[in-house]
């Protein structure tokens, strides 16, 4: 396999260049003076080892450079297909991908090999190799000077939500859609056209231009539309019959796909009718189907009021070097905590453990949290507001809780037992005569007061404590850089994913997070 070798010399040209790249695209220059750092041959041992011998086939370009092009396409926000032109046009790509001396206009890859590059990073997690490899040279770089970096590691962690690239569609289009799909994979299978396998499978519906037009009926009137559903399911019934009679043209893995996500939309959003047929089901099923093209798109929220469709975005910033040092990907509907343990795994290959933790009130219950504490680490967060008292009664904070006796106050003065994760019931006989009973509760007569403890109460008192101290609130305010990062990741990305999936959305997250670490490590060095 040839290796990239980029020259380290500028010439007169290059620095022409670089003069006038360093006006607006300033990581252009910083690309181009550190290449062969970033690229050197241990890494370049390590891309090529993405490749194995597969036999006569065609030489693949050198690993190095082409993950070079990926860097510039993330830097530049460009598509596959504009990538491959700018590499071929644009003499800032061409610079850095130390192409000025070949052929103008000859592009360094064509469009199927990028994609293809991208996926093999993808299954051999070379993605997050490269993630670590920006972070081991933003710290070699003139500039970054250890000694003034705190010998603790400061973490913060935060999300932020990220539309799906797939279509969201409701039950009866979600049904046509996968439908449609089914029956243009029979037809690639079997050499013919998508009308003439809906006429076998006597499937009518799936030939128009759309499912709702093709049902053409009045969506106000419910009788109607239940009438139109049981239609379109008969007639899906009817092609999985025909579908399953053609076995033999079944095994193709897009055509398997579409087959599974009618049979899951089916699943979770029709019932039964007890009168025969089926019907819309009533309430929602859990981790519900919104998008065929994208099977792990989801429903989400940023607020009670304001839901998104698609996923988060998790990253772990090393707040006193400002670098990322782990990303992670889920689905809008799943909580952050689920979020924490990949972020571990990224830290865990570089051998970093967070002596501080600075977090949102939604990671506190996650196992990051709990090992961050476990060993002898800090957690800096906002406590759980905790249920809003009634108006002039009472609080929790009102009531005084000993951690190191287990026991709890009342401000009248009574003590009762509490163990975590328990509710905590006052004596009625204590409560009944209480002269401050009106102020703090409206039980009936001969209840006392109750008190639910949270399983983490120790943790609890200790971050509502330091909300009481001015240091403590300045400590809160620290996990702005971490938000400064997510920023600057969506001022690049946009607010819309670029591929579908998981799993390319978590490269995606990787690689603008990679760019992000190198813009850093430009500016130690212009700081130097």
């Amino acid at each position: 396999m040839e290796r990239w070798k980029p020259a380290v010399e500028q010439s007169a040209r290059e620095q022409r260049l670089l003069k006038l790249a360093g006006k607006s695209r300033k990581l252009f220059v910083f690309l181009r003076e550190h290449r062969h750092e970033l690229f050197d041959e241990a890494f370049q041992n390590e891309l090529e080892a993405m490749y194995r011998q597969t036999g006569q086939g065609q030489e693949p370009q050198p690993p190095a450079m082409m993950c070079m092009a990926l860097l510039v396409q993330a830097y530049t926000q460009a598509s596959d297909a504009e990538a491959v032109c700018l590499s071929g046009t644009d003499s800032r790509w061409r610079m850095v991908l130390d192409r000025l001396g070949a052929d103008e206009d000859e592009p360094a890859f064509s469009q199927g090999g990028l994609q293809q590059f991208r996926e093999r990073l993808i299954a051999t997690e070379m993605d997050r190799r490269l993630l670590e490899r920006t972070v081991e040279v933003a710290k070699r770089t003139k500039g970054f000077d250890p000694k003034k970096t705190p010998k603790t590691l400061r973490v913060g962690v935060d999300s932020r939500p990220l539309e799906g690239a797939g279509r969201v569609e409701d039950t009866i289009n979600l049904l046509g859609h996968a439908g449609r799909k089914v029956a243009e994979g029979m037809a690639l299978a079997l050499g013919t056209d998508v009308e003439e396998v809906c006429q076998q499978a006597d499937a009518p519906l799936l030939m128009a231009s759309s499912i709702k037009a093709g049902l053409d009926i009045d969506w106000s009137a419910p009788d109607a539309k239940l009438d139109a559903l049981n239609r379109l399911c008969r007639q899906l019934d009817r092609l999985m019959a025909w579908v399953t009679k053609q076995s033999k043209s079944c095994v193709a893995a897009p055509l398997t796909r579409y087959i599974e996500a009618l049979a899951q939309v089916r699943e979770q959003d029709l019932e039964p009718r007890p009168e025969g047929g089926v019907q819309i089901r009533q309430g929602v099923a859990a981790d519900r189907r919104i998008s065929i093209e994208d099977p792990d798109m989801r429903h989400g929220r940023k607020s009670k009021s304001k839901r998104f469709n698609g996923y988060k975005q998790h990253v772990g910033t090393d707040l006193d070097t400002e670098l990322v040092v782990a990303c992670a990907v889920t689905p809008a509907n799943r909580p952050e905590e689920e979020a924490t343990g990949a972020l571990q795994e990224d830290m865990a290959h570089q051998e970093l453990f967070p002596d501080v933790l600075l977090i949102d009130r939604a990671y506190l219950n996650s196992s990051m949290t709990e090992d961050v504490l476990a060993s002898g680490g800090d957690v800096v967060c906002r406590p759980w507001r905790g249920a809003s008292a009634k108006s002039g009664l009472f609080g929790k904070r009102d009531f005084k809780v000993n951690i190191r006796d287990g026991t709890i106050q009342c401000p009248a003065g009574e003590v009762e037992p509490f163990e975590p994760g328990a509710v905590v019931q006052f004596d009625p006989e204590a409560c009944g005569p209480c002269k401050l009973r009106s102020s703090c509760t409206q039980a009936a007569s001969g209840r006392g007061r109750s008190v639910t403890m949270g399983d983490d109460e120790r943790l609890q008192k200790r971050l509502r404590s330091r909300l009481q101290s001015r240091a403590g609130r300045a400590g809160l305010r620290e996990r702005v850089g971490v938000e400064h990062c997510l920023a600057h990741l969506a001022n690049r990305q946009g607010p819309k994913a670029r591929y579908r999936g998981t799993r390319r959305n978590l490269f995606d997250l990787r690689r603008l997070a990679v760019v992000q670490n190198l813009e850093v490590a430009a500016r130690y060095q212009h700081a130097a």
